[in-house]
């Protein structure tokens, strides 16, 4: 999770968030050596007396300062795009959740498993044990087991939400009226937290996302105690 000393991405938790990373890391070096170089220019510019009498017109300067930076978006431009495919193809998914947005928490409903769904709120500071997190801790986390294709469908019942969460990569907008999916695979166990990346009203700010991953096993049983409950 993010914390206040955290000035890079999170740590990724799925393949689809190491690509991110990759790419953010290729474009960040290329905008750091243009940056150099152009700095460097400059200086040089400012920090000498010469000139060029005779330079009437530099075709080949012109050349090259249309060519370069053409190449330069290209080297940019294809491993965007091959990301962009990446991230929307679909797989083929083990396990299904809907996601509904509300004023102001999240709902989860497993429809694979007798359709068994679940509300979660943040919970407040009175309740809050000494490993909680405050503003990032729910009373109850949606459960998902690691090293599964798991699918998301998000949509909302009142406003436009966001379900996000850094760690995995993910950002989808919760619309009214409309459904939208995605798919993750969580390449470890772990608690993951995000929260509601869209403006949605006065307590915005007070409807955070917790996954929990788990062994897919102890998912079975969690499954299991859960119908039994309801």
């Amino acid at each position: 999770m993010a914390t206040w000393k955290t000035l890079l991405l999170q740590d990724s938790a799925s393949p689809l968030m190491e690509q991110l990373m990759y790419f953010h890391d290729h474009t960040l070096m290329i905008l750091i050596i243009i940056t150099i170089m152009v700095s460097q220019m400059l200086l040089s510019l400012l920090l000498n007396k010469f000139t060029h009498r005779f330079l009437l017109e530099g075709q080949l300067i012109e050349m090259v300062w249309t060519i370069l930076p053409a190449i330069i978006l290209t080297m940019i431009a294809l491993p965007s795009l091959r990301l962009l495919y990446i991230l929307d193809e679909t797989f083929n998914p083990m396990i299904t959740v809907k996601t509904i947005g509300h004023q102001w928490f999240w709902s989860y409903e497993y429809s694979d498993y007798k359709n068994f769904e679940f509300d979660s709120y943040m919970l407040p500071d009175n309740q809050l044990s000494l490993s909680s997190f405050r503003l990032l801790d729910v009373d109850n986390r949606m459960i998902v087991p690691f090293n599964t294709q798991i699918r998301i469908i998000v949509t909302s019942s009142d406003v436009i939400h966001s379900w996000t969460i850094p760690s995995l990569g993910v950002k989808i907008d919760a619309t009214p009226g409309r459904l939208n999916q995605t798919n993750f695979n969580i390449n470890r166990s772990s608690i993951f937290f995000g929260q509601c990346s869209e403006i949605c009203g006065t307590n915005h700010s007070f409807m955070p996302i917790v996954i929990e991953a788990i062994s897919p096993m102890n998912f079975i049983k969690w499954i299991n105690s859960q119908i039994k409950n309801n």
